[in-house]
């Protein structure tokens, strides 16, 4: 038995059974809601490290739940979704989502998404740094500080999700050095690029929070057909 709470938030009764069987044989504590009014009550209520939210709900949709989610919590966050259209996993993603499954999934894809996020959730949360001035990094008006896993733009604070963060940190870390999408997933996500799209809305996310006009960036820029980097100033 591990020390995990996952929550199931979907309205079909079946499918929120379904995965939590499977969760269960993995170990995990498992907790169920119906929509994302419940999820929300959930959330502040119990220690929850992860969730599984389904899209179409009814009371309070899960897109809307993900960016109350957020509002509060940097726990990763599985998106289900019915459609399988760009503009309805992109939507997802933007609004905060980690990563996302087309209905019908296989279980055990699910399984093996939860047990990633798990994993790089928990190396993230208890990452230890030493406390010196190699921890904060400053270019320009952006700094961002490893120890305290903060980034701040003129001295006002920019909330980042814990992939937002290990991205900016990754670019930042090598000034001047471009990384390629494919080389930014492997760091950050710690496995082999399989869903390469999700570092793009990422970085428009960065950029949308730390640039004053991020389709003019300052900081985060692209090099055309080969990567992203941050360079010095």
């Amino acid at each position: 038995m591990n020390n995990y709470n996952i929550l199931v938030v979907d309205d079909d009764k079946e499918i929120t059974e379904a995965i939590e069987i499977y969760l269960l044989n993995e170990g995990y504590k498992v907790f169920v809601a119906y929509d994302g009014m419940e999820a929300l009550a959930t959330i502040r209520k119990e220690d929850i490290h992860l969730v599984i939210m389904d899209i179409m709900m009814p009371n309070l949709n899960g897109t809307r739940a993900t960016m109350e989610i957020r509002k509060e919590k940097e726990i990763p966050i599985i998106m289900l979704s019915a459609k399988s259209e760009d503009s309805d996993i992109i939507l997802g993603l933007n609004l905060g989502a980690d990563d996302y499954l087309t209905k019908p999934f296989n279980p055990l894809e699910l399984i093996a998404r939860v047990n990633s996020q798990i994993r790089r959730y928990t190396r993230f949360s208890s990452l230890n740094s030493l406390n010196n001035n190699d921890n904060i990094i400053t270019v320009g008006a952006l700094e961002l500080d490893k120890e305290s896993k903060s980034v701040t733009v003129d001295n006002k604070e920019v909330k980042l999700t814990p992939l937002e963060f290990k991205i900016l940190s990754l670019l930042m870390s090598n000034l001047g050095r471009v990384f390629s999408i494919e080389e930014i997933y492997e760091r950050v996500w710690n496995e082999a690029p399989y869903n390469v799209d999700t570092v793009t809305v990422h970085i428009r996310r960065i950029r949308e929070k730390i640039e004053v006009d991020p389709r003019n960036p300052q900081y985060l820029k692209v090099v055309w057909g080969i990567g992203y980097k941050v360079d010095k100033k």
